[in-house]
């Protein structure tokens, strides 16, 4: 073999060609790492603004802020067109949040706007990482008068300077400039500023329609919406509407898979789609493909995916960037070949409810610098034997990684797997039964939050798989399905309520609704998580993986004439997500993974105490509220000091 094309040889010229664009990148790059630095000492906040008010449309400003004094300072802020999810980008400390309805979108807390804090003015304590989760706030006239926040506040400017909407379902102009592929470009090498000034979130081109099937489209690495446009102009509108995931693409993959998550959560509890189609090209596939493997138990309407030209091998000159680059886009150490990321999305099979079509591309070149691609990604990668073994049926098409978008043939293939899609769908509704009609009504009160419920389906010879789906407040007297015929146990879960009774069996069969009836009592309980004081790489917006290393000893909690002591279940096959609903409609207190739930706890103040080995002991006191759910207590046990005598 000549010297001078020995794989050796090669690498080192990937590297100097890697370094020599660092080179030119390199103010950029170095952006890069201090927002890296940032996201590793941040945390997301999410939770939902609701109203009792009658006009649903109002636009809403969520902000978190610290005090300083009598000063308030806005640490991050959004904006919704209408009650719903938010989430908020913060540094690690203890912070407070504020909603309020900006019924004349000028950004400023003006008296007489209905408004509301977390927790009755409360203060949020985060740590760094991760998602910090049901902070939800209920804005009226009379929690106006009860909040920390002085009228007249103004929220500071943005570099994007319309008001725009985070809270999933918003309509987009395509032809606005923050959908461009310019703006797109700053999601991938400005993944926070790209964040702070527009967030992440799901669009809409037009209102709802419940006659017609929705298409999710997920753009790729330093993508846009507008990379899409010839797909939406190709598909049949009167059939389907499609919608698209708009994201940093250069934050950590798996929390955009998270961020996707919570967006299609809430969009499901308003509009009850029936079914869900995907369509993603290069990086958007394995943002898809984490968010099926991780949360699609929780969505049983999707039935579609489709990928295109994904690099489901993983990218060698990711790899290369994370060794060799000054600043390190974090969405790199996912996309290395051997990545935990990438070995992780395959550890589960795509579910056989879901088809799964591969498309890719084989216009490209090949040199002494790159094997045979589509001009960005290999086919070696693209063909990844384990994603192939998911698919079923593979396209290749002669076309390179961004023509692929405007394909003829491609697109006509496309339309055809929809068609076929379609009519088997079509054909499926029109089998009777099969259906379950829902009851529900919550003991408290409407000015307070309240949890977000999930329909909870069991099957009792538990050869089929668990079902869960989301509901709104107003879902009771729905009907849901179709299901498959079989026997379960039915509930409904929801954090800090109980069910009546637990649950209830029934069988599901061809032409018959059966009808089930519960009342959630709201009732006192704990849950957390401990953590490690650092984790590498933790970041936020990330989930938050249990520390296989570190042994807990015992989780006690004092108070209230309650004395409980939990130690760690046993290993055994079932996740943390098996476990909860079992011990959850029980009430029976567990830790598992890092997690911890008390049960069935009176209200008033406790005493939780931490003992694991190598770590410091740790002490926190806990306020329980019957009815009143909190975020999760996220605990950053800190090591030992051993000293050498």
């Amino acid at each position: 073999m000549n010297k001078a094309f020995s794989p050796l040889i090669l690498y080192r010229w990937l590297i100097f060609l890697l370094i020599l664009s660092f080179v030119f990148l390199g103010c950029t790059l170095l952006q890069v790492r201090e927002e890296v630095k940032t996201l590793q000492k941040s945390t997301v906040l999410v939770g939902i603004v609701s109203s009792p008010l009658p006009h649903h449309d109002m636009p809403v400003v969520v902000a978190a802020y610290s005090k300083k004094d009598i000063n308030r300072v806005i640490v991050h802020y959004t904006t919704l067109h209408e009650p719903g999810p938010y989430e908020l980008l913060v540094s690690k400390g203890t912070h407070n949040i504020i909603a309020f309805g900006d019924k004349n979108k000028n950004l400023i807390y003006d008296i007489g706007e209905p408004a509301g804090q977390i927790l009755s003015a409360e203060q949020v304590s985060t740590p760094a990482g991760g998602v910090d989760g049901n902070l939800d706030i209920v804005i009226t006239e009379q929690n106006s008068n009860k909040i920390d926040f002085p009228i007249g506040s103004k929220m500071p400017p943005k570099g994007y300077k319309g008001f725009h909407s985070t809270c999933p379902g918003a309509i987009a102009k395509m032809e606005d400039y923050l959908y461009s592929d310019e703006y797109g470009k700053k999601g991938f090498w400005a993944s926070l500023e790209f964040f702070s000034e527009i967030g992440g979130n799901v669009y809409f081109l037009e209102a709802y329609d419940p006659s017609k099937i929705p298409i999710l489209f997920v753009h790729g690495a330093a993508g846009s919406p507008q990379n899409w446009r010839t797909f939406f102009e190709s598909i049949d509108r009167n059939k389907y509407q499609p919608w698209f995931f708009y994201y940093p693409s250069g934050a950590p993959i798996d929390s955009m898979s998270y961020l996707l998550f919570w967006k299609l959560q809430n969009l499901q509890t308003k509009y009850k789609f029936k079914e869900l189609y995907f369509t993603a090209h290069s990086m958007g596939g394995l943002v898809v493909r984490s968010f099926i493997v991780n949360y699609g138990q929780l969505f049983p309407s999707i039935t579609n995916f489709i990928s295109i030209s994904t690099p489901w091998g993983g990218e060698e000159l990711a790899e290369i960037g994370v060794k060799y680059s000054p600043g390190v886009i974090p969405a790199w150490r996912d996309m290395q070949p051997e990545s935990e990321f990438i070995d992780s999305i395959f550890r589960k099979k795509i579910p056989p409810a879901v088809d799964y079509y591969l498309f890719f591309g084989h216009k490209g070149n090949r040199n002494i610098l790159r094997p045979n691609n589509d001009n960005a990604v290999t086919l070696a990668s693209q063909l990844d034997q384990r994603s192939q073994r998911d698919a079923k049926m593979i396209y290749g098409f002669n076309e390179d990684h961004v023509s692929i978008l405007s394909s003829k043939q491609a697109i006509s293939q496309y339309n055809a797997i929809l068609a076929d899609i379609y009519q088997k769908s079509r054909a499926s509704d029109a089998i009777p039964g099969n259906r379950l009609v829902v009851d529900f009504s919550f003991d408290f009160p409407q000015e307070l939050p309240r949890p977000v419920p999930a329909l909870y389906l069991r099957p009792v010879d538990k050869k089929g798989a668990e079902t869960w789906i989301y509901l709104s407040h107003e879902d009771t007297g729905r009907e849901y399905g179709p299901f498959p015929s079989g026997k379960y146990e039915v509930s409904i879960i929801a954090p800090a309520f109980m069910p009546e009774p637990a649950s209830i069996p029934i069988s599901i069969e061809e032409g018959t609704i059966p009808r089930v009836q519960f009342s959630m009592k709201p009732v006192g309980y704990i849950r957390g998580y401990v953590a490690k004081n650092e984790q590498p790489y933790m970041q936020a917006g990330k989930d938050r993986q249990p520390d296989s290393d570190m042994e807990i000893q015992s989780i006690t909690l004092r108070g209230n004439g309650i004395f409980r002591t939990l130690t760690p279940l046993p290993e055994e096959e079932r996740s943390y997500s098996e476990l909860f609903p079992e011990y959850y409609l029980s009430e029976t207190d567990f830790t598992s993974q890092g997690t911890f739930f008390f049960f069935g706890l009176p209200a008033g103040e406790y005493e939780l105490t931490i003992n694991a080995n190598g770590y410091e002991l740790y002490s926190e006191t806990c306020n329980v509220r019957p009815g009143q759910y909190q975020n999760t207590i996220i605990i950053e046990l800190v090591k030992e000091i051993v000293f050498d005598l």
